[in-house]
């Protein structure tokens, strides 16, 4: 399994979470609550975890290919924050 991680730095990493969640529960299965977040692209698990003024988002995947889902990512965390500017340092 291949996984690709990110944390950045917000001052509500719950919103964050349910934001992104209830956003893509449309067209993707989901399950969330306030300090963990679940999103299944297609063959790519998309992880979110709440911490102390963070949050942290892992994909993983069995598809090299499908790392390069950290850009929807990255671009819909951004969108989901009202005011805040995120920087994405992807470790994979």
């Amino acid at each position: 399994m291949l996984s690709s991680t990110v944390q950045i730095q917000t001052t509500d990493p719950s919103r964050l979470i349910r934001r992104l969640c209830k956003h893509w529960s449309h067209k993707f299965e989901v399950d969330f609550d306030d300090q963990h977040g679940r999103i299944a692209l297609g063959d790519t698990q998309c992880s979110l975890t709440a911490g102390e003024n963070s949050l942290t988002a892992t994909l993983q995947t069995a598809d090299e290919e499908q790392l390069t889902r950290e850009g929807v990512v990255a671009d819909h965390l951004q969108r989901m924050s009202a005011d805040e500017t995120f920087k994405f340092a992807w470790q994979r």
